[in-house]
């Protein structure tokens, strides 16, 4: 073996080790989560210090190793920053980063029940609903696509959560939520908030727009045309006011960074196992858009590894 072919070799071997012991990175996520290091650093108010760290994690200090170990891993993987401490430029201090603010329970837009549902299943809708708060981060930044309706229908919209959202941001919109009728049987509405039970393959009540948050991507190519159908029918009688809304994934390799595209394809692969659905490319989502009789969409690439679609007759 000459030396390029050795480069190569252990090059090879690098990535298959990283990837073989890469479930290393899910589980140690969890960890940290069940021993509260994000609020723990959150509440700090300031970078803390291993020994710190410690401390209010009540480990015996024979542990210390351990934990230094521990943070270097969860660092390397950008779900903490590693810093000097204030008062000891020789002593390391542990940050939060965008990530691990995140998984602080106290947050606003606390992603942690997704992280619990992905290595120990529990409630779908708290899960869903954890997502769904990232929506106000959404409706600041497109809020030309929802102030002129008077109407919208939230398909599968769970317990509510994206709609209330969406009925606190505008004042003038009813919003219907509709899903099975075992998911909103005990559910109260308001004036402007409304649930119905039924199955969005046989009927979705009439509004000026429908809202599909992460719903397609769990279906095959039919059964999303069959959908997309049914609210073309729900927005009929608006004619050319009428539209779609979808939030989901649209894979594009060339445009995103790595981390977008890792994502969007792990998620391929996760709908692929669990629903026989998918996430789409650009020409995958106009091919389902022209299968149930649209003609014009516009894509928005501004929710993370999600994009906001308008999808017009």
């Amino acid at each position: 073996m000459d030396n390029q072919n050795a480069i190569e070799f252990f090059e090879g071997q690098n990535l298959l080790y990283m990837q073989i012991f890469g479930n290393l990175r899910p589980v140690c996520l969890m960890w940290a989560c069940e021993l509260g290091i994000p609020d723990i650093i959150s509440n700090h108010g300031k970078p803390i210090t291993l020994l710190e760290l410690v401390s209010a994690l009540q480990i015996p200090p024979s542990k210390v190793g351990f934990v230094k170990r521990f943070m270097r891993f969860l660092a390397h993987n950008r779900i903490f920053d590693i810093h000097e401490s204030q008062e000891d430029h020789h002593e390391l201090a542990y940050a939060l980063t965008p990530a691990s603010k995140l998984l602080v329970n106290d947050s606003i837009h606390c992603l942690s029940p997704m992280l619990q549902f992905m290595t120990d299943p529990c409630n779908f809708f708290l899960v869903m609903a954890s997502d769904s708060r990232m929506v106000d981060l959404v409706l600041k930044n497109c809020t030309s696509i929802f102030e002129e309706l008077d109407s919208i229908v939230d398909v599968g919209g769970g317990t509510g959560t994206t709609a209330r959202i969406i009925c606190e941001t505008f004042p003038k919109l009813k919003c219907v939520v509709l899903d099975l009728p075992h998911v909103v049987a005990n559910l109260t509405g308001s004036n402007r908030l409304s649930f119905v039970g039924s199955d969005m393959f046989k009927s979705i009540p009439q509004a000026d727009a429908v809202l599909l948050k992460w719903v397609l991507h769990d279906w095959n190519e039919e059964n999303c045309i069959k959908i997309l159908k049914r609210c073309k029918d729900s927005i009929s009688s608006k004619g050319n006011r009428g539209k779609i809304i979808i939030i989901d994934a649209v894979i594009n390799e060339k445009l995103d960074d790595q981390d977008k595209t890792q994502t969007k394809l792990c998620m391929d692969i996760a709908m692929m196992i669990a629903f026989n659905g998918n996430e789409r490319t650009e020409e995958e989502w106009k091919q389902l858009f022209i299968g149930a009789g649209f003609q014009h969409y516009k894509i928005y690439h501004t929710f993370g590894f999600r994009s906001l679609i308008e999808v017009y007759p």
